[in-house]
Order: C-alpha cells, then structure tokens, then sequence
C-alpha cells in the first residue's frame, strides 16, 4: 500500500517509515520537517514538505491508508503555542479526516496520548497506586495538549462508516532509539543523564506511574493496523505501552544498565516538596493483546540497553543538539524565524 505519514520525519515517524519499507509498503511523508531530513536519510520514502494547516487534498491523491501522527506532541510545545497546537493537532485532523473520508480511503490511524487519562492528583497521594485506566474509564483531559487530542479523537470517532475503518491508539510515553533522536522523555532523558553526568535526580522520590512503550512498538501497532480485519479496528481505541513504571524504577533501571561505567552511576532521590498537583496513571494494554494480538518486542530494560548501543558514546557534544529537545529547538526555530524573516537567504 501507498501510506500517507503525517509526521513521518518526526521520532515515532522516522521508525515507523522503516517498518512500512519492511513490511513492503510505500511511505509518503508529509512533514514540515523541523528536524530537518536526516532523519529519513537512506529511506526510499516520497517527501511531501507541508503544513496540516494549509491542507491540500492533492497530497491524498494515490494514497491508501493514513498513519497520522503530526502534530505537537507533549504539553511543553502545546502550552508554548496553544494556538499553533489547536490548529494542528485539532483542527488539522478534522481537515485530513474529513479529505480521507471523501476520497474513500479506508485504513486510518491515530496517534493520540495516555495523558487523557492524567487526572493530576493531590501530590500528598503520590505514593498511592492510581487507578488502572483502561478504553473504557471516564476523561477528564485538562491543559491544551490533552484537550487537543479529545477533540481530535471525538471527529475520528464520529467519521468512522462502513467505507471508512480509522483506528486510534492511546500512546504511552515513549522511550528507545529513533533517528530523529530525543532526550525530553523520561527514559531517554535519564540515559542521557546518565552518560554526560553520572548521575541522575529523582524528584519527590519518583513515586509518579507512567505507562512506557518503545518507539519501535508504537511504530508496529500502526502497521499492524493496516492488515487487521476491519471489524476489529473500526472505531476502536486501543492503549499502547509494554508496562507501567513508577520513575524511581525507571531511574534504578538506567543506573543498572551502566554499572560498569567509572564513576558508577548515582541515583539521587529527592524527597523536595513537588506542586500541589502531579502527573500520576497507569493503564493496561489487555484489549490491544486480546485483538490484535499485540506483545511487546522490548521491555524498558532492553531498549536502555539497544540506545547505548546506537548512542555516540564517545561525541559528548551531540546530547546537547537542541534538535533533540522538542521545545528548545521550537523556541529556537521562533527566534531565528523572527531575527531573520526580513532576508531571503541565510548568507
């Protein structure tokens, strides 16, 4: 098939453009690309430079399934701009659901977030287990980026018939080795961390749940989806992850997977007061194993492991390319766009 990849250059889209080739698809790539295309070096992918926002229905013209993963996609970005956020990850999906239905293309995927289920609780009650979330529990999505994705899911829901089979998947945070590589998840952030300081700090004892899942798994959920039977994915919402963590095992588990390194690796966990509210879920992965017989291919512990094996381990400087840190480098990117809009060449 002829796939569509809103995003495609971005971390879980520059992965994902390799599982298509192997899987014997053709990706076509529709991305701004802010990072640049290095991160699609080598592929034989098709490269549509474009915006969601100025939507153009010739770019669906021959293609038959959608993955659509662009957009911003954590709520640093979201909150920095949540106007630029609305209109893409909102209303530039109700643009392309709407173009994917009237052009008759059936397979469309969803990459919309485990933070719908964030119900931010007291941070007095962090040491206590959250409820387990699973597509059934009641949302409460709250900030710009959790609002975003609602709004996004609600018109893929509303637009699915019997001509059109779009599938939405609920991802956790995402850790493990990309192309377009980053060090503003939690996972990879403790890596990093870990490399460059050989130490790592823990915030009111890391405490806080999160539902993990490695790039490559989010990356074959969303190929598995192009094959499965459509009853089983039409109007379906699945969670994705390979298991919850509290961020103190996380931590301990990076630690671990350095010890040989000198000095060894310490965990600092800090006991300061955090904000009256904290970041606190776990979901389960049980219906995405039931039906479309999903089971992770690495655990957090596996991935660690892969990253230190890709990671330049020896070009200390390279952890700090602000292309690897999604607000920094839009932060950046604004201030060049504005010192520089009167020139029509860098140099």
């Amino acid at each position: 098939m002829r796939v569509l990849v809103t995003g495609g250059g971005g971390y879980i889209g520059a992965v994902l453009c390799r599982q298509l080739l192997e899987a014997g698809h053709r990706p076509v790539v529709l991305d701004r690309l802010f990072w640049g295309r290095k991160p699609l070096a080598g592929l034989d992918v098709e490269v549509i430079r474009g915006d969601l926002r100025a939507f153009d229905e010739a770019w669906l013209t021959g293609i038959d399934a959608v993955c659509h993963l662009a957009g911003l996609s954590n709520d640093p970005t979201a909150e920095y701009n949540t106007e630029a956020n609305w209109q893409m990850n909102a209303l530039g999906t109700e643009r392309l659901v709407a173009a994917c239905a009237v052009r008759g293309i059936v397979r469309f995927t969803f990459a919309s977030s485990a933070s719908l289920y964030d119900s931010e609780i007291s941070s007095h009650d962090v040491a206590r287990s959250p409820t387990m979330c699973d597509e059934t529990t009641e949302l409460s999505p709250r900030g710009a980026y959790s609002l975003s994705k609602k709004y996004a899911e609600d018109v893929v829901l509303r637009a699915a018939s019997d001509a059109f089979a779009p599938v939405i998947f609920r991802q956790g945070t995402v850790y493990g080795y990309s192309p377009r590589m980053r060090f503003d998840l939690v996972v990879n952030t403790f890596v990093k961390d870990a490399i460059l300081q050989r130490r790592l700090y823990v915030h009111g004892g890391g405490w806080m749940w999160r539902p993990l899942v490695d790039v490559e798994d989010v990356a074959a959920v969303h190929v598995m989806a192009l094959s499965a039977p459509l009853d089983r994915i039409r109007a379906q919402i699945f969670n994705v992850l390979e298991e919850n963590y509290q961020i103190r095992q996380l931590a301990m588990l990076v630690a671990g997977s350095l010890g040989l390194l000198d000095p060894p690796i310490r965990v600092d966990l800090r006991e300061a007061p955090l904000p009256e509210f904290v970041r606190n879920y776990r979901m389960s992965n049980a219906k995405l194993s039931r039906v479309l017989g999903f089971t992770p291919s690495r655990t957090v512990l596996e991935s660690i492991q892969h990253m230190l094996e890709r990671l330049p381990l020896d070009r200390l400087d390279e952890y700090g390319d602000p292309r690897h840190y999604n607000i920094r480098w839009m932060t950046l990117l604004e201030e060049f766009h504005a010192e520089q809009r009167e020139f029509t060449s860098i140099y």
